[in-house]
């Protein structure tokens, strides 16, 4: 089967050798596995992320969120049948859905939205995941809670963040802020729901203050948590809750203690990685998700749509995300 894989990590995205396509055999299917011939995907941070730092001595195919049709199954299986139509972000200890082919624990895959065409669909399953995980695993909000409390979103215009706000705004009571810097990005925010949006560039505290609002009770942080931390230790109420999904080089929990401030973090890998008991939690929420999605209460959130899945057209992907200027998630669809 044809595959986008990287052979050496730490590439540049514009290097011709950062990803290049390959012929791997076609998988066979496990007890409960799903076989699915890949119809689209999408690329997200953590693609860039293990190309850039994770080290192979074979080639490595990556890729979280696909779209498809199951084409075979393993012997276990009672969710899907051969012909359904699913939409997934697989698990970061398997290959990815960069390839003609992919298997997949059944437990952590949803039936496709009715109403979406395939690249739509490919751009919801890992950040639906973990927006849905960071708000009500994490964060801890009940559906239809959250009624005189508010939620800032750092970084509220990526892929997590577009779905995070649309979560957030119609299954929740809070008061929903997102940050974004550019005009683009924060009309992109209020058109998904946003109550309020300030300017990450400038102090959180004073963005708050501006739109009349002191504290927050809940802040989820979705990049350069870092660089945000004292901020967002401040804007924050005495017993409020952080969550975030970046990496920061460092972070101390000591300031948190004045407050009481919870610190959780969100990985949605965690579930397929350890094989939690709860994994079909996973299957169930992006059940969900797409009865969300058909009765029009969530929208995709597909910001640029990047041609067929090739070499080349991935590559141009991961440049973008690595800008940082990303708007919604990029998606490719169709082998050539």
């Amino acid at each position: 089967m044809k595959a986008i894989a990287y052979l050496q990590h730490g590439l540049p995205p514009d290097d011709p050798l950062s990803l290049v396509e390959v012929e791997l055999p076609k998988p066979v299917p496990g007890p409960r596995d799903l076989l699915v011939r890949v119809r689209a995907v999408s690329v997200n941070p953590v693609d860039a992320k293990v190309r850039a730092g994770s080290a192979v001595d074979a080639p490595r195919v990556l890729g979280w969120d696909a779209c498809g049709v199951v084409d075979a199954i393993g012997r276990d299986v009672t969710l899907f049948r051969p012909g359904d139509a699913v939409y997934y972000a697989g698990s970061i200890a398997r290959p990815g859905s960069n390839a003609e082919y992919q298997l997949v624990d059944e437990r952590i895959v949803g039936p496709k939205p009715k109403t979406l065409g395939d690249a739509q669909a490919a751009a919801l399953p890992l950040t639906a995941i973990t927006a849905w995980e960071l708000l009500f695993d994490r964060l801890q909000i009940a559906e239809g809670g959250g009624a005189g409390e508010h939620l800032l979103i750092i970084g509220a215009a990526g892929g997590v963040g577009s779905m995070l706000v649309q979560l957030a705004r119609q299954l929740t009571e809070l008061t929903v802020i997102g940050t974004a810097s550019r005009p683009e990005t924060q009309q992109w925010i209020r058109e998904l729901g946003a109550h309020q949006v300030i300017d990450h560039r400038q102090p959180l505290v004073d963005g708050l203050h501006r739109i009349g609002v002191p504290a927050v009770e809940h802040v989820a942080s979705l990049t350069h948590t870092d660089a945000h931390y004292a901020q967002i230790i401040e804007a924050l109420a005495p017993q409020g809750r952080l969550a975030l999904i970046d990496d920061p080089e460092a972070l101390d929990a000591v300031p948190l203690k004045r407050k009481s401030l919870s610190l959780r973090w969100e990985l949605m890998f965690t579930r397929s990685l350890f094989e939690t008991a709860d994994m079909i939690r996973q299957h169930q929420l992006l059940t969900r998700v797409a009865e969300l999605i058909d009765s029009g209460t969530l929208r995709s959130t597909l910001g640029a749509h990047f041609g067929t899945i090739s070499a080349e057209n991935l590559r141009r992907a991961h440049a973008l995300i690595e800008s940082h200027r990303a708007r919604g998630k990029l998606v490719l669809e169709g082998f050539a």
